[in-house]
């Protein structure tokens, strides 16, 4: 096998477990959501649901910035595996733990791991695939977010109803340690390591403060009362402590979030709408299986079914908000359109009843997807659009930040709100001496008589009312942000369509592999002919495809024999001979005892060639300053040379 053939099976394998590493960290922010009525019957703590959720949020959102920068430090394989087995230490003791307070600590050890597979798999593929093939294999990723969120309720359904809820939990562990494996034999890390300064006290305060006000938001009004001096010393703790890292962050050498980004008006408006579609998404996805198995009755797995509407809608137009930017070079609409959308879908959600077909609230649930959909993939594209060449990498992982924020305070809000309304419509609505259940239960509510069961399960139905209608609320004001939104016209790397299909991991990446990302979906595979054709009439050149790919990797060569160039370039030597006939017959080569050489008027125009695609990427860095950054300069000489690497072909005529 050519050293070629057995590198390209090394980055298959490495690439297949990182697969494996971002399914597990995506499939644990959904698959718990269909389980969370069953645990709760199980260990108790009706109050404290919502934390089974926010704990691994919060601690994920929070430790992306620090791992990405360890990543740096220290390398990223060792830092990927130390991630990976703080995440299975979590899971596993997740599935033995013995009551909601055990479930919720493991919970956030499980997403202090769960935050490292997110940013360093991403990073891992800046080391790993070169930037030409790179938009190639992060296009699946974006599968894999699709897939993980669609599957995701579905599995947890299938596990409780066929096993228990405990192996959602132990399922990570025989995929992670077949990761693990993987990386730790074919993962080469790459020997040059940026070193940077890790901001420590800017996270730690981050972490401190979101931790105060979440905990003030879920123990308020249930647990204690809302003006209780330990709920006003929380509160105020919290906003000290993110005080502090607002100060810290203006005086860190390399802050976690650079305070001149919230100079930059788009990048604080789609920060607060991104707020607000955490907010909304997590806290539907937390909510709406207790509504289907407490009081319509449906089983774990038909109920993860059921939530199938809601993430296709998601996924049908993020993917499709997607194309439209990219033909038009307008994203403006969108967001105003989805948050729009969203808020009526949550309007609808708040009129569900005991006795709502399921078809019904079907049709809800893809309302809200699809307004969810519209505004997901605009806001960082739009973020990214607006900033400095040097703030490129790091508004990805903060416009992440805002959502996952968002996500672990809605959560904990809608939590407080239905525990609250819970309480009051059983004490109005249960017979008096009628036992019932001390936290919602599918199994032991089946058991109930049926008049005592009709009453629980309106209880239920009533105290969900409030919680849409106040997420429905806060999407509102996210429509009105959205309209304050400025449209800035798309630089063209900007406009590629995104490969994550609009589900961007918390992700530290730099602003170069940014650029290159961009570019890199921009010459996939299936553009490559029509790249071409482009480029000839860039360089005024009558040269098929094929024939001008091969002139540029001739032109990169030392004089070779026509078999020793089939063999570098990997490609059968029937089409390489045809294309240097009519490199001959064009009088571009010619072949000096046995070898082929370029002539003059073949050289002069591989110069041409390469001028006109410096040219070209220049063109599609407009707006970054491209012959300021010496990093840009050196990207467009590298691809310049080096964007394409297999003879083109033309894209196969549609079926």
């Amino acid at each position: 096998m050519t050293s070629r053939g057995t590198e390209g099976r090394r980055v298959r394998l490495i690439f297949s477990a990182l697969l494996l590493v971002l399914f597990l960290a995506t499939l644990d922010q959904t698959i718990v959501s269909t389980a969370l009525p069953t645990i709760v019957g199980d260990l108790g703590g009706i109050s404290e649901l919502s934390w089974v959720v926010t704990a691994y949020l919060l601690a994920s959102t929070v430790v992306g910035p620090v791992y990405g920068k360890l990543g740096d430090l220290y390398g990223r394989k060792t830092v990927l595996q130390a991630a990976i087995v703080v995440f299975l230490v979590g899971s596993a003791l997740c599935g033995i733990s013995q009551n909601m307070d055990e479930l919720i600590a493991f919970r956030a050890l499980q997403g202090l791991g769960g935050g490292g597979l997110f940013v360093l798999t991403i990073a891992v593929v800046g080391d790993i695939i070169p930037p030409r093939d790179r938009g190639r294999y992060q296009g699946f990723f974006g599968a894999v977010f699709g897939v993980s969120t669609v599957v995701g309720p579905l599995l947890g359904g299938f596990f409780v109803d066929s096993l228990s809820w405990r192996w959602i939990f132990y399922v990570n562990v025989p995929i992670g340690v077949i990761a693990l494996a993987v990386i730790a034999v074919a993962f080469k890390p790459r020997a040059d390591h940026a070193h940077h300064k890790i901001d420590y006290l800017g996270a730690s305060l981050l972490a401190g403060g979101l931790a105060a006000i979440v905990l003030y938001t879920s123990l308020g009004g249930t647990t204690y009362a809302w003006g209780s001096p330990g709920m006003v010393a929380l509160v105020a703790a919290g906003v000290v402590l993110l005080g502090a890292f607002v100060f810290v962050e203006a005086h860190a050498a390399e802050p976690i979030l650079p305070l001149e980004l919230f100079r930059n008006r788009v990048f604080r408006i789609s920060g607060a709408v991104g707020f607000i579609v955490g907010f909304a998404l997590f806290g539907a996805v937390t909510y709406l299986p207790l509504y289907l198995q407490d009081v319509r009755g449906h089983s774990p797995t038909v109920s993860g079914l059921l939530l199938t509407p809601m993430v296709g809608g998601l996924l049908v137009a993020s993917i499709g908000s997607g194309q439209l930017i990219s033909r038009f070079g307008r994203y403006k609409p969108f967001p105003i359109a989805g948050t729009a959308i969203m808020a009526v879908g949550l309007l609808l959600l708040s009129r569900l009843q005991v006795d709502t077909s399921s078809v019904v609230a079907g049709s809800y649930m893809l309302v809200l997807g699809l307004g969810i959909g519209l505004v997901l993939q605009v806001l960082v594209l739009a973020a990214q659009n607006s900033v400095d060449y040097k703030y490129l990498g790091v508004v990805s992982s903060g416009s992440t930040l805002f959502r996952q924020i968002g996500g672990s305070i809605g959560v904990s809000v809608f939590g407080a709100i239905f525990a609250n309304q819970l309480a009051s419509r059983l004490a109005a609505l249960i017979p008096p001496g009628a036992h019932v259940p001390t936290a919602p239960n599918p199994n032991a509510l089946a058991t109930l008589p049926p008049a005592v069961h009709a009453a629980y399960a309106t209880a239920i139905t009533d105290a969900l009312h409030p919680v849409f209608l106040t997420a429905a609320v806060v999407a509102v004001v996210g429509f009105v942000l959205a309209w304050f939104l400025p449209e800035v016209t798309l630089k063209t790397t900007a406009a590629a369509p995104d490969p994550g299909a609009g589900f961007h991991p918390a992700r530290d990446d730099s602003s170069l592999r940014e650029i290159e990302r961009s570019l890199s979906v921009l010459a996939a595979r299936e553009n490559r002919w029509e790249l071409y054709r482009q480029l000839a009439a860039r360089a005024a050149l009558d040269l098929p495809p094929p024939e001008l790919w091969l002139l540029s990797r001739l032109g990169e060569r030392p004089p070779v024999t026509p078999a020793q160039l089939a063999d570098q370039l990997y490609t059968g030597d029937g089409r390489i001979a045809e294309a240097l006939e009519q490199l001959r017959g064009r009088s571009l080569v010619r072949t000096d005892d046995g070898t082929v050489t370029l002539t003059a008027a073949g050289r002069e125009d591989y110069e041409r060639i390469v001028a006109a695609r410096c040219d070209g990427l220049r063109e599609l860095l407009d707006g970054w300053q491209p012959d300021q950054e010496a990093e840009l300069r050196q990207l467009i000489r590298t691809l310049g040379r080096d964007l394409v690497s297999e003879m083109p072909m033309p894209a196969p005529a549609p079926a």
